[in-house]
C-alpha cells in the first residue's frame, strides 16, 4: 500500500476501494500517451471499468450499485488519476453526476430510478452539458441560450453545449435548456435525453493543449423533440452558488496526476547518474529539497480536501454552509498539483520535455485543472464575501 495514502485509508471499504482502484494505475499508464497524442477517448480504460463495477459506485445500494461516500469517490478518483487523469476525470463526472443525483433528490423516484437500473444493469453512462460559448461554466450563472420550447404537447430543443466531457460514449445526457413556465417566467429548464434521439449531433471540436482524451466535444441540439416527462427539474436563473460536494472529484484527479509526476521523478532520481557524480541524483541536496517540497504541497492539499469530504459526508446539517471551503479545496489542490509537476520537471531536467516520458503530459494535464470549476477568482470572492458577512 502507498504509504502516502495509508493514513486516509480509515475503514475496510476505503482500503478496498484503493485495491480495486490501484490495479488498473499501471494499464492505464501503458495507454495514456497513445489516447492523449490522437486524443482519442480511452474506450478501452472504461471497458475494463465497466467490467469491474466502477462506473456504479455512487448509485444507491437499492438500485444495485455501491453507493459510497463523497470521502470514498475520492480515494477512486485520486487513485486512478495516477494512471490516467483524462480517465479519472471522465470517470468522475459520470460517478459524480450520479453522487449529486442521489444526495439532493430533485428528480422524481421513477426518473433515477430508471437511471440507476441503466447505470447497474447496462453499464450506460451520463454526463450534463451545461456549458455554452457566450455563457461559459454554468457555476457563474449564466442563463442559458439553449432554448426549449413546448410546442403540441412535446418539447423542441435547439443549441448548442461545450466542454461536453465523454462525449463518443455517452448514453444519456443532462441538458439545461431557458424555458418559459406557464405564468411567464424565465426558468432553466434540466432535460433528460438519450444520445441516439434525432437532432443530437456532436462537433468534434476537441483538439487541446491538455486533458486532450476527455473528448469533451460540442453537442449540437437541432429541433430536439422530447416529450414533456423529458423535463426532470427546474431552477431558477442565478443559480451555481449551492454547494456540491461531489465537484471534489476534480481537485482529487489533479491531486493524482501530481502524486503520478512524484512518484516517477523519485524514481528517475534513484537511477539517473551523469558521469559528473559518482552517485545517483536522489543524494543531491536540492533534489531531496524538491522532493520534499513536492511532499509538503501533496500533504497540505491531501489533508485539506479528506477533511471537507469528510465533514461533508458526516455532518449533512452543515453542507449548505460548506460552499467556501469547497472552492478552497478545489483552488489549493490545483496549484498545489500544477507545483508539484512543474518541480517534477525541474528535478528530471530537460529529460523531461521529451514525448517518449509522462511528464509533459503531467504538465499539460494539470494545467486543465485551472479551467474546471470553481475558477479561482469564484474562490477568492466566496472567501472574501463570508470575511466581510
Amino acid at each position: 500500500m502507498d504509504k502516502n495514502m495509508s493514513l486516509f485509508l480509515k475503514t475496510e471499504k476505503q482500503k478496498e476501494l484503493y485495491e480495486r482502484s490501484k490495479v488498473f494505475i499501471e494499464r492505464f499508464q501503458l495507454r495514456a500517451s497513445k489516447y492523449d497524442q490522437d486524443a482519442t477517448f480511452p474506450i478501452e480504460n472504461f471497458n475494463e471499468l465497466k467490467e469491474q463495477g466502477m462506473t456504479k459506485l455512487t448509485v444507491p445500494i437499492k438500485y444495485g450499485g455501491e453507493e459510497i461516500s463523497l470521502y470514498d469517490f475520492l480515494i477512486v478518483q485520486e487513485t486512478l488519476s495516477q494512471g490516467d487523469g483524462a480517465t479519472g476525470l471522465s470517470l468522475g463526472w459520470h460517478n459524480g453526476t450520479m453522487m449529486q443525483l442521489r444526495d439532493t433528490k430533485k428528480w422524481t423516484e421513477d426518473v433515477f430510478e430508471k437511471v440507476s437500473k441503466s447505470v447497474v444493469q447496462n453499464l450506460t453512462l451520463i454526463n450534463t452539458a451545461a456549458t455554452e460559448p457566450s455563457t461559459g461554466s454554468p457555476a457563474r450563472g449564466g442563463k442559458p441560450e439553449t432554448r426549449a420550447v413546448k410546442s403540441g404537447g412535446v418539447w423542441v430543443i435547439n443549441g448548442l453545449k461545450t466542454f461536453t466531457s465523454l462525449a463518443p460514449i455517452l448514453d444519456w445526457i443532462i441538458i439545461t435548456a431557458t424555458i418559459t413556465d406557464d405564468e411567464g417566467n424565465e426558468k432553466i429548464g434540466e432535460f433528460l435525453l438519450n444520445r441516439q434521439l434525432d437532432g443530437i449531433t456532436f462537433n468534434e471540436t476537441w483538439n487541446t493543449l491538455g486533458m486532450r482524451a476527455t473528448r469533451s466535444d460540442d453537442m449540437i441540439l437541432e429541433n430536439v423533440e422530447v416529450s414533456e416527462t423529458s423535463l426532470v427539474a427546474t431552477k431558477d436563473p442565478g443559480h451555481g452558488k449551492t454547494p456540491q460536494g461531489w465537484l471534489l472529484h476534480i481537485p482529487a484527479c489533479y491531486i493524482g496526476i501530481a502524486s503520478a509526476a512524484r512518484n516517477d521523478a523519485i524514481e528517475f532520481a534513484k537511477n539517473y547518474q551523469p558521469n559528473s557524480l559518482p552517485h545517483p541524483i536522489s543524494e543531491v541536496p536540492e533534489v531531496r529539497r524538491k522532493v520534499a517540497e513536492m511532499d509538503l504541497e501533496l500533504k497540505k492539499a491531501r489533508h485539506f480536501m479528506y477533511h471537507v469530504a469528510s465533514i461533508w459526508d458526516e455532518f449533512p446539517q452543515e453542507r449548505e454552509r460548506l460552499g467556501p471551503e469547497l472552492a478552497a479545496v478545489k483552488t489549493v489542490c490545483t496549484n498545489a498539483a500544477i507545483k508539484v509537476v512543474d518541480l517534477a520537471l525541474r528535478i528530471v531536467g530537460g529529460q523531461s520535455l521529451h514525448k517518449t516520458q509522462s511528464f509533459e503530459r503531467y504538465y499539460r494535464d494539470v494545467r486543465a485543472g485551472l479551467h474546471n470549476p470553481p475558477s479561482d477568482d469564484i474562490t477568492t470572492l466566496a472567501l472574501a464575501n463570508r470575511a466581510f458577512e
